[in-house]
């Protein structure tokens, strides 16, 4: 019964919003040809809203032949309409808005201070426009950033951008990145970003605020390295050079020693030059820990999610990066063990069900498998509906993905010593020579 009063109460001030019977407050919203005028009622404008009641109070409004007067030229007028409606009534449709006019009406709405709509719009983006949040991460992020009260978007985005951060900082945008963002998201532990991606970003960006200098490294001039070292004096302590391999801190961070501390250098260069040498954690701090832990150096977090709904037969609706179900974990790499029969076998048989993953040579194609059951080296074919093999025609595209199940004959598996992973009857296979 008390909901029915309710909607009766909300049905009245909604007539009430569109007959305008004793209004006091003329509000002209939009500018030139796009001015439109609303009336409204002082007493209801200032019981919803943290502005209008500061602006009543205070006096900021003129008056004219008893009646208020408001100027708000930056807010639109279909904007204003969907605004004024919630403060008589409770009412509001997002639905009908793009997400670039859902984030548009929250700003808006902050600036007029209505707490409980700054509330629900955000969760309605959250819920609603993740797509158009990945689309636009640079402007987003700046915009959210700007207003201390949009705090459910901001938290949810840094988690977004931390778990994806390829959406970020592959975008064509990411060099116009604001500094104090770049540092803030750099300080996260959760960032997941290999520390040697990190330094490769940081250098992208600071040459990008530095466009006179030559991208090419060799051409430096001892002033160049001292411009771009102060560009970067804030961002260096925050990369965590302790967890870059040997391999690229002599190819890709040595070369740059002049960017770095000298005694960092010469720290750093003991730790490679004697890596099995204990040292404390103060000494090298902790890595980053993202909440998808992976090891592959040649697939990223969206090709993970696809091959966890490929292992569920989500035909139509995949996993994301935040709900992948499964952890996985690295068992065999080639360029670390051995490209031969023997060393895949040592290091994956009799392991459970596991996903094969390899790089066509001088290509950016991805192929591999799926075996549900275990390998080992007895020799003999397994049959199963479960297993698959897929591929990529470009890594870093996951559109491009195809998979294909077996039919459930007798050659979906087949454990033989001699040979590393076999695919359905020989669909795909690794021969003694270390060829798919």
């Amino acid at each position: 019964m008390s909901f029915e009063y309710f909607q009766e109460l909300s049905n009245d001030l909604e007539k009430l919003l569109t007959t305008e019977k004793g209004y006091d407050v003329i509000i002209y919203v939009g500018e030139n040809e796009n001015i439109k005028e609303f009336h409204a009622h002082s007493n209801i404008l200032c019981t919803r809203s943290h502005y209008f009641c500061s602006a009543f109070s205070n006096e900021w409004a003129n008056k004219k032949n008893e009646k208020f007067i408001f100027k708000k030229p930056n807010i639109s007028p279909e904007l204003f309409k969907i605004i004024l409606r919630y403060i008589y009534c409770g009412k509001i449709d997002l639905t009908k808005l793009q997400g670039p006019e859902v984030l548009k009406l929250l700003i808006v709405v902050d600036e007029l201070n209505i707490q409980s709509l700054i509330s629900c719009i955000q969760k309605y983006l959250i819920k609603n426009e993740d797509k158009f949040l990945q689309q636009n991460p640079i402007e987003i992020l700046e915009t959210v950033y700007q207003h201390e009260s949009f705090t459910g978007l901001w938290n949810y985005f840094l988690e977004k951008i931390c778990e994806e951060p390829e959406m970020l900082f592959n975008s064509n945008k990411f060099t116009n990145l604001k500094a104090p963002l770049l540092k803030l998201l750099l300080k996260r532990d959760d960032l997941g970003l290999g520390e040697i991606i990190i330094w490769d970003n940081l250098l992208k960006w600071g040459l990008a605020q530095n466009p006179s200098i030559s991208q090419d490294l060799t051409k430096w001039s001892k002033e160049d390295t001292t411009i771009i070292e102060r560009s970067l004096h804030g961002f260096v302590p925050l990369v965590r050079f302790y967890h870059i391999s040997s391999d690229d801190f002599i190819k890709k961070v040595y070369p740059l020693k002049k960017l770095l501390p000298e005694n960092l250098v010469d720290d750093l260069v003991k730790f490679h030059i004697t890596p099995n040498k204990k040292l404390s954690n103060d000494n090298i701090g902790l890595p980053r820990q993202s909440k998808f832990i992976y090891d592959s150096t040649l697939i990223e977090r969206q090709h993970f999610a696809i091959l966890a709904s490929w292992i569920d037969k989500k035909e139509n609706l995949h996993y994301n990066v935040r709900n992948i179900p499964y952890k996985f974990n690295l068992l065999y790499r080639a360029s670390r063990d051995g490209n031969t029969p023997a060393a895949f076998h040592a290091k994956c048989d009799n392991k459970g069900a596991t996903i094969v993953i390899a790089k066509i040579k001088n290509s950016e194609q991805i192929v591999g498998g799926y075996n549900p059951l275990q390998w080992d080296s007895s020799g003999l074919w397994h049959s199963t509906f479960d297993s698959f093999i897929y591929f990529f025609a470009d890594m870093k595209n996951i559109v491009t993905a195809k998979v294909s199940y077996s039919n459930g004959n007798e050659y979906s598996i087949r454990n033989d010593p001699n040979y590393a992973p076999i695919f359905g009857g020989w669909d795909l296979y690794h021969d003694r020579n270390g060829v798919w």
